[in-house]
């Protein structure tokens, strides 16, 4: 059973590629330079869209 929804993955991989051309930024509008932070965007844009994607940990 997949842990994140089709439409998840999909926001995750559109947040790596702005990452990759230098396009992403944060809410501070500092550019994103690590992975982690990329997939922690696409997973956010996910949930907020309703797409299944676990809970966020404190």
């Amino acid at each position: 059973m997949a842990k994140y929804s089709k439409k998840a993955g999909e926001k995750v991989e559109e947040a790596m590629h702005e990452k990759k051309k230098g396009t992403l930024k944060t809410g501070s509008g500092k550019k994103v330079t690590s992975k982690k932070q990329a997939v922690a965007i696409g997973l956010s844009e996910a949930r907020k869209e309703g797409a299944k994607v676990p809970k966020e940990k404190e």
